[in-house]
């Protein structure tokens, strides 16, 4: 390269096309990867919604508890105690109950989310002390945090899966990590509580994320190439 084609080399941009070039790379790289985890993670799910239900104690000890079909013999679920989470089933507005499960045996609780009632039902299952247990067979999925835009619970009526705060109204001294969403009812003679398992929530977008980013990058290498060529002319 001579003096004169050096002096006019765009050096600055090429740095900077350079830095931009590979964070563009790696964020394509890393959309890649999370295609992969996603698709990993409704492969999962699929097979563990076919799959027989098993006792719950037994799937919490397993590697990955999540999404197993499971039953358990909850002492007092069908008179427990509930909080009321608002929701929204096939767009009928309403409220879910959701009690605690004490597995004393296994020395954890876990909420179960025993139906939906809609809200034109005032009325509620009766509650009051009980031992006896109630059989509920669902699914186990874990908690999920409540967005910094839900509201905070008032008068017993929630509006995320706030686990601590259920807990807490619930009198249990520490928050359940797992839910689970009941596929039998808890309450056989009322049948206003309807269970209702909601679909999982998995958005798999990755693989046009990944595209873009790549595209992108390509598109900069284009602009790049264009801008070299007519600076060194």
């Amino acid at each position: 390269m001579s003096s004169e084609s050096a002096r006019r080399f765009p050096w600055v941009l090429t740095v900077l096309s350079a830095i931009a070039l590979v964070m563009l790379l790696g964020l394509g790289a890393w959309q890649t990867q999370r295609l992969q985890w996603k698709q990993d993670l409704i492969a999962r799910a699929e097979a563990a919604a076919d799959a027989p239900p098993a006792p719950l104690e037994e799937v919490l000890d397993a590697p990955s508890p999540e999404f197993r079909r499971v039953t358990a013999n909850c002492p007092g679920l069908g008179a427990a105690p509930y909080v009321e989470l608002q929701s929204l089933v096939d767009g009928e507005a309403g409220v879910r109950l959701i009690s605690a499960c004490v597995l004393p045996e296994h020395g954890v609780a876990v909420l179960v989310d025993r139906g939906f009632v809609a809200d034109e039902i005032s009325a509620r299952p009766p509650t009051m002390q009980s031992a006896e247990p109630t059989r509920v067979t669902g699914v186990l999925r874990r908690t999920p945090a409540p967005s910094s835009f839900t509201p905070p619970p008032g008068q017993g009526r929630f509006y995320g899966r706030d686990a601590a705060a259920m807990a807490a109204a619930l009198g249990l001294d520490t928050a359940p990590v797992w839910t689970l969403f009941a596929e039998s009812s808890t309450n056989p003679e009322w049948g206003a509580l309807r269970p209702s398992v909601p679909p999982p929530a998995f958005a798999n977008n990755h693989l046009g994320y990944a595209i873009t980013w790549f595209g992108l990058a390509a598109a900069l290498i284009a602009v790049y190439v264009a801008l070299v060529r007519k600076r060194m002319r």
